[in-house]
């Protein structure tokens, strides 16, 4: 079992910078695939960024890509989303999840495991 918890999140201005963190306890954090996933009202949750479990492996939404940074530090635990140059549309509750095996997925139903969320809003 594996228990995941979001921080970092807030209200900023457009154009600004914000970092999530998702701490992970449980068993060997390498053994796990990463991903960032957000979600709005009335949508269904939507792809954000994924990392495998030794970091190598990187994927993007088309819609982040160039402004977010996913990273992750193997021996703390946690999984990190650098976010540049927000814009409103970034407006979302965003989650951590953790799959099961190493390899970086971008299908939501992939993942075993998900955080409580964190609420990020971007004024225009």
């Amino acid at each position: 079992q594996v228990q995941l918890v979001e921080s970092g999140g807030g209200l900023v201005q457009a154009g600004d910078s914000l970092r999530l963190s998702c701490a992970a306890s449980g068993r060997t954090f390498s053994a796990y695939a990463m991903g960032w996933f957000r979600q709005t009202p009335g949508k269904e949750r939507e792809f954000v960024a994924t990392i495998s479990g030794s970091g190598s492996r990187i994927y993007y939404a088309d819609s982040v890509k160039g402004r977010f940074t996913i990273s992750r530090d193997n021996a703390k635990n946690t999984v990190y989303l650098q976010m540049s140059s927000l814009k409103s549309e970034d407006t979302a509750v965003y989650y951590c999840a953790a799959r099961n095996g190493v390899v970086a997925t971008t299908d939501y139903y992939n993942y075993d495991y998900w955080g409580q969320g964190t609420q990020v809003t971007v004024s225009s």
